[in-house]
């Protein structure tokens, strides 16, 4: 799999994560992915705490396996560099506010004169059209504007975004999902894309169950914090140290639960002998598993209720999470060079085939590090050119 985008090349105009993250995802799979960005930087990441002497930890998260180079869309010759690139690639990413990239004379009818067969992949918040198509658009106003707030907190507390950038991360995935499907039809049909992908398009497309229950039965879900509106008990318990979240899906489960808390007759009470009688007597029911929950620790019950068959697991924070063994035995983290800072953790990609895992060739690069790379490979400028090109601030 680490090789299966071989050859594949990618110009990577694109800021912040939703793009990054995508196209990251290529370079996993062996796409050489060029991050082109101004002089001087255009990626507001970079400048987002916290940092390790200077580098900007968010950045590291979207942008490794990539090479940089720096270009002046704003100039001329910046233009016309770019457009010889577009002759030797396969996709172009960009996530401009919709209309800029047209006002560089560089949109997809551009494009596509310079090369029939370049994919374009456009990242907005709204969409390519529509009444809000130029409207600014960033992850915590798309959780808000999409719903997804709305049923994330407390009963009677505020809406709550999610607690990492879902939305765009989400939009990451379909970044490359619909790249790697243009690529096929390209393959096939020898012509390219434009890809129109909106990260509101995305998070109302992902939210499953709360749209279904509205589009088919005009339910209107509301936030329960940590419970599940459907099925109980489904939820967060405190214990004796840290929460722990029971899954129960199904009245066996429950039945489970009720054995491994010592009072295997809640399975038959009346008031929660199924999922429909729980869900009528959810207050009821989760008093009395609290007064259980909160008699010994998480790791207790968890290894309790994992041995009958009940989903489970303690509430981890981020230390718990690396230090947790089913994720040191997966190898979730790999290192990799950084030409700055040396030897670098990353989370690896989740892809594993054959039981190999895709691997971290480099560390997210530093602005331009590959400017000089990349233009000699392409074009064959020697020193002088490329001494010119800085000096006009081109590069």
């Amino acid at each position: 799999m680490e090789n299966a985008l071989k050859g594949i090349k990618v110009l990577d105009l694109s800021r912040v994560l939703a793009g990054p993250l995508g196209t990251m995802l290529l370079a996993d799979m062996g796409a050489d992915v060029l991050r082109v960005e101004q002089p001087g930087g255009s990626d507001d990441i970079r400048h987002w705490y916290p940092f390790v002497e200077g580098e900007s930890t968010y950045y590291m998260a979207a942008n490794r396996n990539k090479r940089s180079m720096t270009l002046n869309l704003k100039t001329d010759q910046g233009r016309s560099l770019f457009e010889e690139l577009v002759k030797t690639a396969d996709v172009v990413v960009e996530n401009f506010k919709t209309g800029t990239l047209d006002r560089l004379g560089l949109g997809y009818e551009r494009l596509q004169t310079i090369k029939p067969d370049i994919i374009l992949c456009s990242i907005t918040g709204y969409g390519q059209t529509g009444p809000m198509h130029k409207h600014p658009g960033y992850d915590p106003v798309i959780q808000a504007v999409s719903g997804l707030m709305d049923v994330t907190g407390e009963k009677d507390g505020e809406a709550t975004r999610v607690g990492i950038p879902v939305s765009d991360i989400m939009s990451s995935h379909y970044v490359a999902i619909s790249i790697l499907g243009a690529l096929r039809v390209r393959d096939q049909e020898q012509k390219g894309q434009h890809i129109d992908l909106s990260l509101l398009d995305v998070q109302v497309s992902s939210m499953a169950n709360v749209a279904s229950s509205y589009l088919l039965k005009d339910h209107v879900t509301k936030r329960i914090g940590n419970a599940h509106g459907n099925i109980t008990p489904y939820e967060t318990f405190k214990c004796a140290d840290d929460p722990i979240m029971i899954a129960a899906g199904n009245d066996r489960m429950f039945a489970q639960v009720a054995h491994v808390l010592g009072h295997p007759e809640w399975a038959e009470d009346e008031r929660f002998k199924t999922n429909h009688d729980r869900i009528e007597n959810r207050d009821e029911l989760r008093s009395l598993l609290e007064s259980v929950f909160v008699q010994k620790t998480a790791a207790e019950w968890e290894e309790q209720l994992t041995d009958h068959g009940v989903p489970c697991g303690a509430v981890n924070d981020i230390q718990q999470v690396f230090d947790h063994p089913q994720v040191q035995h997966r190898e979730m983290v790999k290192t990799g060079q950084h030409e700055k800072l040396g030897e670098v953790a990353f989370v690896r990609n989740p892809i594993r085939t054959n039981g190999e895992t895709l691997p971290i060739d480099s560390a997210p690069p530093i602005l331009g590090a590959n400017t000089e790379e990349i233009l000699t490979e392409t074009f064959g400028f020697g020193e002088e050119r490329l001494q010119a090109l800085k000096k006009e601030g081109i590069i």
